[in-house]
């Protein structure tokens, strides 16, 4: 399955003579959207080969990974398991959309403390849940691991190969990890990284086998999960002017961070650039409700 290019006719990006174009990736299923549908793939074709019946993952409250599990797994007919961070929410999780789409797609819960949520590689934490709850096919939290970077090494075909840069949001590190090692000799990656800090160069730097990239820290925003007036503002004239909408997690940030770049004449002119929408547009509704409890603008969805 192949995502469309999307031109971007926007302002500032004809007075900078620069070429953007969004791969839809979000647009590659209706429910498993973007890059979840590449990481999970060749996991769950591995947990058939291995006549498991039951896929368990991490996640947390507004979890894209949990809500895309939920569904493929009910898709490909298998059972499935969510382990949620966070305890305070097993009496309220009713409330949440993206963790009630997961319950009504046959995602069974366990909501965990947070220091046990931080046991999560643990393989005595992961021995304890085998014993509790019977046998599994473990997907990581962000369902990073070797098949799923395979997956995502899939996203850049022969097509675009006339794009000189090829930018990705960055949580977990696997989605840019399988940009970079399929990315053509000419091309230059760049990952925008939704999380605070510089350790996500070290996780990418032990999966991939070059060094055409760059990861960018100064589009986080605060941090995991976090936002501003400013680029909910941005998200929203994104939309009004193209049509496509971002999430605010990451997407968002990273078209924020490319535009402010172009801004700054970082690319020449005559630059063509392609951006991978990972999707996650079905966290909108569960951000909106944050934003307001804020008083902060909506996202238009």
């Amino acid at each position: 399955m192949q995502s469309i290019n999307q031109l971007v006719e926007y302002p500032l990006l004809a007075e900078k003579q620069i070429t953007l174009v969004i791969k839809r990736e979000d647009l590659l299923h209706p429910n498993i959207s973007g890059n979840k549908y590449r990481k999970l793939k060749y996991n769950l074709l591995a947990a058939k080969a291995e006549n498991q019946h039951t896929i368990l993952t991490f996640g947390g409250a507004y979890s894209n990974h949990i809500a895309a599990t939920a569904y493929a797994a009910k898709e490909k007919g298998f059972k499935a398991i969510g382990i949620i961070r966070g305890e305070e929410l097993e009496n309220s999780w009713q409330t949440n959309e993206t963790l009630k789409r997961a319950h009504d797609d046959g995602m069974r819960f366990r909501f965990i403390s947070r220091s046990n949520y931080r046991e999560k590689e643990s393989q005595v934490f992961i021995d304890t849940l085998r014993n509790e709850l019977g046998k599994f096919y473990l997907v990581p939290e962000g369902g990073t691991n070797d098949l799923a970077i395979k997956g995502c090494e899939e996203i850049i075909t022969n097509d675009d190969k006339e794009f000189d840069v090829v930018c990705s949001s960055v949580g977990t590190g696997g989605t840019v990890s399988g940009l970079i090692k399929s990315s053509f000799p000419h091309q230059n990656v760049l990952g925008f990284s939704a999380l605070k800090g510089d350790f996500l160069k070290d996780e990418i730097n032990k999966m991939v086998n070059n060094t055409r990239w760059q990861l960018f820290t100064d589009y986080h925003f605060g941090g995991y999960a976090k936002t501003s007036e400013e680029l909910i503002l941005f998200i929203n004239e994104f939309k009004e002017k193209t049509g496509i909408p971002l999430d605010p997690i990451y997407t968002g940030k990273m078209i924020f961070g490319l535009f402010d770049m172009v801004k700054r004449d970082t690319f020449a002119e005559g630059t063509k650039i392609m951006a991978v929408h990972t999707g996650g547009i079905q966290g909108i509704a569960g951000m909106n409700s944050v934003l307001k409890k804020k008083n902060l603008p909506l996202l238009h969805i």
